[in-house]
């Protein structure tokens, strides 16, 4: 067997089986939304929504100002943030004044370890007035009845905690696009097939997290220092006999004005990140990128005929996909972007290999050196703090 026929028989195999995944994906997705979910209106108990805040993102008063006009009974929002200068601060006063009933604002909080996110939440936490609990990023606009459909599932005691997907529908760059094709074409159907593969929901998307006090107690809690947090906690309310739901409502992430660079740095984050906390089903992924594959199966066959047709159906079935994940996630404002899926489906390879090595993630103006099981440490001028102590002069 020569080399060449070598690279031949592999490229095929993991082109055939991109495709078994591309079909896959397209079943799960209409699937999943072939039915519309109906919020239970009977079912309204008060909410406190817990809001981490970070520097002022794009659009974040339009952001903040949705979670405050939601068409729902009875709910508070704690908003927190770190430091006392964060540029955030005059936005969320002019927010807490405005709707000064229901928004509170707590700021200087202490880190109480590296996952500063969840060490805000915790603040929030013991500020928090109700039982049924929904922790929310900053970077997601909502629409009015997102509270009442998000809470639904809690109606059943036997669910612990309910999570949502999110997408940017409204790219207004080439980085907001990629960024949203990832999401709506790729990581939301792959969390579809696990659903189904798992027989139900085993992960969680921090973007939304919504709880009670009891079961996130009964979980053992909130942990600051882990990345991947989400999906910890929704392993350990599964663990805790309890049971996570996805909920049918896609949340828009504020992507409006990524840049490439911003895209591709945030998902070698979170490429990093399910390494560490799935171990070896990250390498499970090598079946995901199809269309690369046979592009690189055309070449080293001197596009024969044979590879040529792998290729345009390959390509046919990947477009295939992404129709049906546009249609079943209401996202059209997708449809001018399509051009660009070739690069979405190259940087997403590249990505993934990058994933599988290194330890060291940059969020949210820090350095942080991930380890085993998604454990992190703050890293200061090329080492983690207990390292920098050790090299003081």
């Amino acid at each position: 067997m020569s080399l060449l026929t070598f690279f031949e028989i592999i490229l095929l195999i993991l082109t055939i089986a991109s495709i078994v995944f591309y079909l896959f994906c397209a079943f799960a997705t209409y699937y999943f939304f072939r039915i519309q979910q109906q919020a239970k209106t009977d079912f309204s108990p008060p909410i406190s929504l817990m809001i981490p805040v970070c520097g002022l993102d794009t659009g974040a008063w339009e952001n903040w100002l949705s979670f405050a006009q939601q068409d729902y009974p009875e709910y508070e929002i704690l908003f927190g943030v770190r430091d006392l200068d964060d540029p955030a601060i005059p936005v969320l006063k002019k927010l807490s004044e405005t709707f000064s009933v229901q928004v509170r604002l707590y700021t200087n909080l202490t880190p109480l370890g590296a996952n500063h996110k969840d060490s805000i939440l915790n603040y929030l936490l013991a500020e928090a007035k109700h039982e049924y609990l929904v922790f929310a990023d900053s970077d997601i606009r909502v629409t009015s009845d997102y509270l009442q459909k998000i809470i639904a599932p809690l109606a059943d005691a036997k669910v612990g905690l309910v999570t949502c997907a999110f997408i940017g529908r409204k790219p207004q760059t080439l980085g907001a696009a990629v960024a949203s094709f990832g999401r709506c074409f790729d990581f939301i159907p792959s969390a579809l097939i696990a659903k189904i593969l798992d027989g139900g929901v085993k992960f969680a998307v921090g973007a939304t997290l919504v709880t009670r006090k009891e079961n996130l107690a009964k979980a053992g809690g909130l942990q600051f220092n882990r990345i991947g947090s989400d999906y910890n906690l929704a392993k350990r309310i599964v663990n805790a006999g309890d049971r996570v739901e996805l909920s049918h409502y896609i949340l828009e992430s504020d992507t409006g004005a990524e840049t490439l660079l911003d895209v591709i740095t945030r998902e070698i984050r979170w490429a990093r990140t399910i390494r560490f906390n799935r171990g070896s089903q990250y390498y499970g992924m090598v079946f995901c990128f199809g269309t690369i594959y046979s592009l690189l199966l055309l070449l080293v066959t001197g596009f024969s005929q044979w590879a040529i047709i792998i290729t345009l159906l390959t390509g046919l079935i990947r477009y295939v996909q992404v129709i049906f994940a546009i249609v079943c996630l209401n996202a059209p404002q997708l449809w001018p972007w399509l051009w660009s899926l070739p690069l979405r489906d190259f940087l997403s390879l590249i990505i993934w290999l990058l994933g599988a090595f290194g330890q060291q993630v940059f969020w949210r103006g820090r350095y942080l050196q991930i380890k085993e099981d998604g454990i992190i440490q703050d890293r200061l001028d090329g080492y983690t703090k207990e390292e920098a102590h050790l090299h003081q002069p």
